[in-house]
């Protein structure tokens, strides 16, 4: 699942790249374009970093910041869309999926990590 959610993080970036150069090139546009990049390529560097945690923690923190950049992709091709400059609904539908996998995988670490804590508590 690691090596899965790796390339689909790397293609959402590349695809992110790629809209960015089929958007108009006006004043707002290119605030937006920058936004929307550096928040969709952020998601794939990230998720990496996510890979190589050393502990329940760690994770968790990597992961809320690849989650706040998902969120923050969301956010940008949402106003591209409403736009109207491009087409952007498999992307945003990718970028929702992507949001939805971090918000799970989140969920099951901090459950995961809670229970350990109740765990060593009820033995000391």
């Amino acid at each position: 699942m690691q090596n899965q959610l790796k390339s689909r993080t790397k293609k959402f970036s590349i695809d992110v790249i790629d809209l960015a150069e089929k958007l108009p090139n006006t004043i707002s546009s290119r605030i937006v374009i920058n936004q929307l990049v550096k928040s969709g390529t952020s998601v794939g560097a990230n998720y990496r970093a996510v890979c190589r945690s050393r502990s329940n923690n760690e994770f968790i923190s990597k992961m809320q910041v690849v989650l706040e950049e998902s969120e923050e992709s969301c956010y940008w091709l949402e106003i591209v869309e409403e736009k109207g400059w491009v087409d952007v609904r498999a992307l945003l539908k990718e970028a929702n999926e992507l949001t939805a996998i971090f918000v799970s995988s989140l969920k099951t670490i901090k459950n995961k990590s809670n229970n350990i804590k109740n765990n060593n508590i009820r033995k000391t």
